[in-house]
């Protein structure tokens, strides 16, 4: 396989953008997107990967196949638009059929490498395939200590890598049958995009944490991360991939396959909060409507007399739209954001660093002046940055300060693929509510119920069903699949506190 993945001449930037407010936030790890049955396939996928940029800007990359020309690749540090969109890049992607992956690089404060760039390609006795993969797997390092002991080189750091090795062990006559036996071994969560020389693959985990979606472009079919994508290319929705299934494509159309022992599905809950675009559809439901009744359900739970209900932009704007609606008092858009704050946009040195979120973020201060502020955010993890936007709200002359959090308190870690400080720097896992206010120096914090939440993503009963629906561990340490590789760490659960 021609493999294009020289890093680009300017280095990428990888500490600006937690220099300006996004260090505060929770990080899905990864979009996948793939496309076959279209000339050029790989265009299609740089289309889609730039609409799930949300979910990974730090690295990209695209595997394409011709029939005359094989497997072909490229990898790039950076946001989409500034790598493949560039036609001297893409035509050396040429064929019709293509995976993609972009990625926002694990815990750790390590800077990423080209080499853990997805999709991961494979040869194997009957073809090549590639591989990208959304979540994370909880037993990875025990199963790269027992590959390595059995003779597996692996070339990345990545989780990932792992499933490419099990495959390759696999006595399996095909690659599909042979994912399907590789991925019986993996535990954690993964929803995959995969390809063959002639076949597009999709698989979710068995309790379907990470989204995964159908859709049809022309004669060719698509899968894709989240529905937002498929507009960019006007592709037309079909169906979710369902948690346990395994979709196989070809030219004759889509095979489904059931290759694991059928369990309740337990969907990341986060998606609906603010992992996903607002544009996107999950379980038939609109995720902005889903996040603006999120705000209604927080106005009912904690009113608070106030002026003005500001969203913490922009992922705080549907919830707070809903808070107003439901609370009656006025929406304002009392911070702005600088759409054009790129991670390059200045030499980030300690004096621009300590500027923090000003860089991104500015109060409109003859709006907020003498007013009693309700400031709408979609979390608080560390507390940082919630810190430094109250205190440009006070330095422009707010009267009162009161936060509302569209999700309840983040205490635990994601070990499903999510960026997630250690448990001892989310606020909420060393602080109760009043002490985090105290700490915020704010004048009323209040988050939402964890059944308040399960409502508005239309759980009438909310989560005290016995059998909650929804993956909620960061906020209740409900862990659906234990973290095995955390435990051996030393990670303790929260039954064994």
């Amino acid at each position: 396989m021609s493999d294009k993945h020289m890093p680009p001449a300017h280095p990428f930037d990888f500490d600006a953008v937690r220099d300006t407010g996004d260090e505060d936030k929770l990080h899905e790890e990864c979009g996948v997107f793939g496309v076959i049955g279209v000339t050029d396939a790989a265009n299609f996928v740089a289309l889609g990967l730039h609409a799930l940029q949300h979910r990974g800007q730090e690295a990209g990359g695209i595997v394409s196949h011709h029939p005359e020309e094989g497997f072909n690749s490229a990898r790039r540090f950076g946001y989409v638009r500034d790598n493949f969109t560039r036609q001297s890049l893409m035509e050396t992607l040429p064929g019709p059929l293509s995976i993609g992956h972009v990625r926002y690089s694990t815990a750790g404060g390590k800077n990423p490498v080209i080499r853990d760039v997805q999709p991961f390609f494979g040869e194997f006795a009957m073809g090549g395939a590639a591989i990208a993969h959304n979540g994370n797997i909880t037993n990875a390092n025990a199963l790269r200590r027992e590959l390595i002991e059995r003779g597996s080189i692996f070339q990345s750091n990545s989780d990932t890598e792992c499933i490419i090795h099990l495959m390759a062990r696999s006595l399996q006559r095909n690659i599909p049958e042979r994912m399907e036996d590789a991925l019986r071994r993996v535990e954690g969560a993964f929803s995959i995009v995969a390809m063959t020389d002639e076949k597009l693959i999709g698989v979710r985990d068995p309790l379907g944490v990470r989204p995964l979606v159908l859709g049809q472009v022309g004669d060719g079919w698509v899968l894709s991360s989240e529905t937002c994508a498929l507009d960019i290319i006007g592709a037309r929705f079909v169906r979710e991939i369902e948690p346990g299934e395994m979709v196989v494509i070809n030219e004759d159309g889509v095979e489904s396959h059931r290759p694991f022992r059928p369990r309740r599905s337990r969907f990341c809950i986060f998606e609906h909060v603010y992992f996903s675009r607002p544009d996107s559809i999950i379980g038939g439901r609109s995720v902005y409507e889903t996040r603006r009744q999120i705000g209604v359900e927080l106005a009912k739970e904690s009113p608070v007399e106030a002026d003005l209900v500001c969203p913490v932009p922009d992922s705080g704007t549907p919830a707070a739209i809903g808070f107003s609606q439901e609370s009656g008092i006025p929406y304002a858009m009392g911070i702005i954001r600088n759409q054009y704050m790129g991670r390059t946009f200045i030499e980030p040195t300690e004096q621009i660093r300590n500027m923090g979120v000003r860089l991104k973020l500015n109060v409109n201060r003859a709006l907020i002046e003498g007013k009693r502020v309700i400031l709408v955010d979609d979390s608080v993890v560390r507390g940082t940055t919630s810190r430094k936007i109250k205190e440009m709200i006070l330095d422009a002359g707010a009267a009162e300060v009161h936060f509302r959090i569209a999700s309840p308190p983040t205490a635990w870690p994601c070990f499903y693929g999510v960026d997630t400080p250690n448990r001892e720097k989310l606020l909420a896992a060393t602080m109760s509510e009043d002490e985090m206010r105290e700490h915020l120096a704010v004048d009323s914090l209040k988050f939402i119920s964890l059944d308040g939440l399960y409502r508005a993503v239309g759980e009438a009963k909310g989560r005290d069903t016995g059998c909650p629906q929804y993956c909620d561990a960061c906020f209740s340490g409900d862990y659906p699949v234990e973290p095995s590789d955390q435990i051996e760490k030393g990670f303790a659960l929260k039954a064994a506190e």
